[in-house]
């Protein structure tokens, strides 16, 4: 049984479907945001986007209970409050991370969607890089 099917067993059709739906949204939105992070211009409007997508998908992943999801999405938005303290663009390495992280994500999107088990997190994604740098 895929992860769609265990969300469907457990919550009505209609929370599960909204939930796909806006999900896919914000997932096909992060890349766009990610790359801005290296332009001063819309740096800061681009990090406060990210942490609200990734604040939504840890409530959502969280009342869904779909764990893998809201841990890696908690993880990314302390990440992303630490950044939004600071107004410069991003650093590569930073941007490549998140750009991983937003991978990880659309892997997730299309798992939900094929109804298959929830591809791992690689462990190299959990070694944020150094923040100071950037």
């Amino acid at each position: 049984m895929g992860i769609k099917s265990d969300l469907d067993s457990n919550f009505d059709f209609e929370v599960v479907d909204e939930f796909y739906d806006h999900y896919t949204m914000m997932v096909e939105s992060m890349e766009v945001m990610i790359i801005d992070l290296s332009k001063p211009d819309t740096y800061q409007r681009s990090v406060n986007e990210l942490f609200r997508i990734f604040h939504n998908i840890k409530s959502a992943s969280g009342f869904l209970k779909i764990e893998p999801m809201r841990r890696l999405s908690t993880f990314v938005e302390e990440v992303l409050d630490e950044l939004r303290q600071k107004n410069k663009p991003l650093s590569e390495k930073t941007i490549n991370w998140l750009l991983e992280v937003c991978d990880i994500f659309a892997a997730w999107k299309d798992d939900l969607k094929n109804d298959n088990e929830l591809t791992r997190v690689k462990y190299s994604l959990l070694k944020i890089p150094d923040l100071d740098e950037d």
